[in-house]
């Protein structure tokens, strides 16, 4: 079994603050896929940005994290339960869970206990969806370049070496299910300069980076972002394209 290794619960209330938001036609997409809604499984779930989500299509959700830090900073949702469980031991009945979703976490998972989890789980044609948003694209051409100069050269060597699955799409990570047909799809939000600079805060690379050489590169990179940004109150539009592994269990 692999070790935890918790990259986000010291700055949770970031993470609940400043990750952005799945589009609704994500869980549409996969609310017709599934074979009912009586239940929904939330794997790696974080502070619930899918999770509540899937309350909308779904009679219940069940949201699981390793992390109890993130847990207990998760949003509440009457029909959301949320419960601190490795993704390999989620607790639920066999053949119980008409979909499973993992956003943005799969690339830190053991991958072989956790989809022997999903075949006991999983009711008859139920769906597991993996889902991960590669990087952030600013509609302004002087602000993505400073962006793009920090995710690639300043903090690029600090990234996890698992960071590579999100930037391939999850194309290299085993699936060995019956794979649907995924719609192209972008999380896109209207962010205000601190927006941004609140969003790279929750990088584990910028974490990793000031253990290793302090918070200069990352304060140069608020300056150059500042400057290029112009009106701190300006409003652009931030893309994520979203990468989708659907499958029938």
């Amino acid at each position: 079994m692999t070790t935890f290794r918790d990259h986000f619960s010291t700055n949770n209330a970031g993470y609940a603050a400043h990750r952005p938001t799945y589009p609704r036609i994500l869980v549409d997409v996969l609310a017709k896929a599934a074979p009912g809604r009586a239940l929904a499984l939330d794997v790696g779930c974080g502070t619930g940005q899918l999770s509540t989500l899937l309350a909308e299509r779904f009679e219940r959700v069940v949201a699981t994290d390793a992390s109890a830090q993130q847990i207990a900073s998760a949003t509440p949702h009457e029909r959301v339960a949320y419960h601190t469980a490795p993704a390999e031991r989620s607790g639920l009945p066999e053949a119980s869970v008409d979909l499973i979703t993992v956003a943005q976490a799969a690339h830190w998972l053991d991958l072989d206990p956790f989809y022997a989890e999903v075949r006991r789980i999983a009711r008859p044609d139920a769906v597991l969806a993996l889902i991960t948003y590669g990087v952030l694209h600013v509609e302004d051409a002087a602000a993505d370049a400073v962006a793009q100069r920090f995710y690639h050269d300043v903090i690029g060597p600090y990234w996890p070496p698992e960071r590579r699955h999100v930037e391939d799409g999850y194309r290299s990570l085993p699936f060995p299910f019956a794979p649907l047909e995924a719609p192209a799809l972008d999380i896109e939000v209207a962010w205000k300069l601190a927006d941004l600079i609140g969003y790279t805060e929750t990088w584990s690379a910028v974490r990793a980076a000031e253990k290793a050489v302090g918070r200069a590169p990352v304060e140069t990179f608020h300056a150059a972002l500042t400057e290029a940004w112009g009106d701190p109150e300006t409003v652009r539009p931030v893309r994520w394209p979203l990468s989708l592994r659907i499958g029938r269990i």
